[in-house]
């Protein structure tokens, strides 16, 4: 992974060894700043992240700075060391306990981010693909584990500002891994050490989850586990959900990129924040399916999931579970009526209506944030007939969907 140009590191006191550490070992060259200096520091240093030492005399200047690095393209990693209050919303919190492998380790996956973003802004003029506008915090979904007093107090904060996903035990925690996207898991009270290790532990080992944020609240890290975003955040639900979200927004943004890159590779005709097709390239790939089903036989049926038009965040995790638990050979794309369609290529009417519920099942144990707003789809399922045409089956498609929503 390319580095371009040096870590700044700003403080009032002297570096700390962990920090001096990073310096000797030539991972990263560090350039020192005071808080006073450090805005103009960004401009000049032209770094590729900035390491800042909450200890004194930062409180007149935070803000200022968050803006100034908030204001880069591409994307400068900002962390905060060894915060006590509130940060900004860019600033990725880290407590130190005195360890250079820690900090290197959160540093290699904030630059991997950084390269990330240097790459799709690249690439983008030669596609016909735009950035997502909004922040990628609000895309973002979480999951909280916790059986504890504090468990629906952290649900509520969190789910001001993101999608939550509840579980209260592990095990259910470790289904929702398997079939979400998920972009940090916020593991609160209700477990004992040994289980809360074995749980890190399982995660440090899948390589799918290892840049994944996990934020602790209850117990003392004794260990050192295999996961550079982990972190202990203790305090009032607000702080923890405060804290948590910039290591969430930048995984949700590591997550965004990758989509839009992945929509860059297909010219354009993937959705780059739901993974399914654009509603273009669905219409001319459904119209291929049918006129090809026509001509050769076998089998074409066709889903739609249909939300509560007041809740779009639903559409949106529909969408992201379906591009991540649908078959290879199938296609779908997000509508602008708020519903998701679904092509199953090569299957009968009782196969697909079976793929379909099952889908739905998965989506119906999501509940985004704030007022738990179920994601219930209104499912219909339709298959070609030999008298059909694009137009025709979809139309059958959505009548049959309002007759059963009514």
């Amino acid at each position: 992974m390319s580095q371009a140009g040096p870590i700044l590191f700003v403080s009032n006191a002297e570096r700390p060894a962990f920090v001096a550490a990073l310096d000797e070992a030539r991972l990263f060259p560090v350039v020192d700043t005071d808080w006073a200096s450090a805005v103009r520091a960004v401009e000049q240093v032209q770094p590729a992240a900035v390491l800042a030492a909450m200890n004194s005399g930062y409180e007149p200047y935070l803000a200022l700075l968050a803006k100034k690095i908030a204001d880069q393209s591409p994307y400068l990693p900002f962390v905060a060391l060894d915060a006590a209050g509130t940060l900004p919303h860019n600033a990725l919190p880290f407590s130190s306990r005195g360890n250079s492998d820690r900090l290197s380790a959160r540093l290699r996956a904030a630059l991997r981010v950084r390269t990330l973003h240097a790459t799709v802004l690249r690439r983008l003029p030669e596609a016909k693909v735009a950035l997502p506008e909004s922040d990628p915090s609000r895309d973002a979904t979480v999951l909280l584990i916790g059986r504890g007093a504090a468990y629906p107090a952290l649900s509520v904060a969190l789910g001001e500002r993101v999608g939550v996903i509840g579980a209260l035990s592990i095990e259910a925690a470790a289904k929702h891994l398997n079939t979400r996207d998920i972009d940090g898991v916020v593991l609160a009270e209700g477990f004992t050490a040994r289980v809360t290790d074995a749980f890190l532990t399982v995660l440090a080992e899948d390589t799918r989850f290892r840049s994944l944020p996990v934020v602790v609240t209850a117990h003392q890290l004794v260990q050192t586990y295999d996961l550079p975003n982990l972190e202990l955040i203790p305090g009032e639900p607000a702080k923890v959900a405060a804290n948590a979200l910039p290591l969430i927004r930048q995984h949700a943004m590591e997550a965004q990129l990758s989509r839009t890159l992945r929509s860059i590779d297909a010219g354009g005709w993937l959705d780059p924040r739901s993974g399914l097709l654009t509603t273009e390239a669905f219409a001319r790939d459904f119209s291929r399916a049918v006129e090809q089903t026509l001509a050769r036989g076998g089998g074409l049926s066709v889903a739609r999931f249909a939300f509560d038009p007041s809740n779009p965040r639903a559409q949106l995790d529909a969408a992201r579970i379906l591009s991540r638990l649908m078959r290879q050979m199938d296609f779908g794309a997000a509508q602008k009526d708020g519903s998701v369609i679904v092509v199953f290529a090569e299957t009968d009417f009782r196969t697909a209506h079976m793929i379909a519920r099952r889908l739905s099942a998965v989506m119906r144990h999501t509940s985004n944030g704030k007022h738990e707003m179920r994601s219930d789809p209104v499912v219909s399922v339709d298959s070609l007939s030999s008298s059909d045409t694009a137009r025709s089956l979809l139309a059958r498609l959505s009548a049959d969907a309002s007759r059963a929503a009514s």
